[in-house]
């Protein structure tokens, strides 16, 4: 039970609500077989509330690699609604700003390529980001004024996915903020996506549009709703965020992805382990490091090797089939950098 559940983390659903309900299915499992052993359970980056898609879970000794999945890039799905700002920048929100522009989506495809590359973005003052010691959000709930310094991020590729409505579509009622009627349901990315495919699709390129959905390969650090509110800025409108879809993080994509219902029929089978990826799924760009069971001890002992053949850099040492530890090759010596409490069968 060292390993990632990938989850495709349903709409209203927190990062932290999602970690519980993956200890709960381990809980459930674990009273199911009669163990008692308890693993650690982490994420691998945030994903908003409104947000759905690709959440890796890391258990057990892959927690030491949730970091790591911090810092990897992502890729998302997102659509843009023009004429509206709200305060959160997504639908969730409070209209701020509003504007009768509406661009062509060939104004759209022209102004991406600033948005291309190394920039520099404010988060939104909703944001888990510390002031003072105090989250940006909660702030922001306060009524107080909250100033976002510049960041700089890379946005490594960004293009259409799909332009969505004419001008006169999907319009956005009582202010532009996308409101449910009493006993409506969120509607389902799915849904989204094909309401999204309806006509008029494809558009002319002079047509105006209320909504469009891109799609962004993006650096740590960058906020989609941000570059949302950026990319309408620069179109002359204003405009918010009404989906988005995290659709890979690091090496891990939706194809890998679980729903929570299928992690909870699993747990009452016992089977999450068969749901699982090994920890090593978290280091697929790193190259292996075969040592010997003597440099293994060595290594989980913290010490330093020294006349091992590598390149410099970052390694996953093994022993055998079992991880050992994430080293980094530097000037000859062969230092940890995480190490794993992984013990063959033989070793117990």
């Amino acid at each position: 039970m060292h390993g990632w559940i990938i989850l495709d983390k349903p709409h209203g659903l927190g990062s932290t609500q999602a970690v519980s309900a993956v200890k709960r299915a381990l809980r459930v499992q674990r009273e199911l077989l009669g163990g008692t052993e308890k693993w650690k359970v982490g994420h691998g980056g945030t994903l908003d509330p409104l947000a759905t898609g690709v959440l890796p879970i890391a258990i057990g000794e892959a927690t030491k690699l949730a970091g790591r999945m911090l810092d990897s890039d992502k890729i998302y799905d997102f659509t843009v609604a023009f004429g509206v700002q709200t305060d959160t920048l997504d639908l969730e929100g409070t209209a701020i700003a509003e504007s009768d522009v509406r661009p062509t989506l060939a104004q759209v495809e022209a102004i991406l390529p600033r948005f291309t590359g190394p920039i520099e973005q404010a988060p939104p003052a909703y944001s888990a980001i510390l002031i003072d010691g105090q989250r940006a959000y909660d702030l922001a709930r306060k009524g107080e004024a909250v100033e976002m310094k510049l960041r700089s991020v890379t946005i490594h590729a960004l293009h259409i996915s799909s332009p969505q409505g004419g001008e006169d579509s999907a319009a956005c009622p009582q202010g532009g903020v996308a409101q449910l009627g009493e006993g409506e349901a969120n509607p389902s990315p799915t849904s989204a996506r094909q309401q999204a495919a309806k006509p008029p699709y494809p558009l002319p390129h002079g047509e105006r549009i209320s909504q469009i959905t891109l799609a962004a390969h993006v650096s740590k650090g960058t906020y989609i709703r941000s570059l949302a509110r950026d990319i309408a800025l620069a179109l002359g409108t204003v405009g918010h965020v009404t989906m988005l879809r995290r659709v890979k993080a690091g090496p891990f994509t939706l194809e890998t992805a679980i729903s929570l219902d299928k992690l909870d029929e699993a747990a009452k089978g016992g089977g999450i382990g068969g749901l699982m990826l090994p920890l090593t799924a978290g280091l697929d760009d790193i190259p292996a490091l075969p040592v010997s069971p003597d440099q293994a001890i060595a290594l989980r002992q913290g010490k330093i090797l020294t006349g091992i053949a590598a390149a410099t850099g970052l390694h996953l040492a093994t022993d055998g089939i079992i991880p050992v530890a994430l080293v980094e090759m530097q000037d000859g010596d062969i230092r940890v950098v995480r190490g794993f409490n992984l013990m063959s069968r033989e070793d117990d």
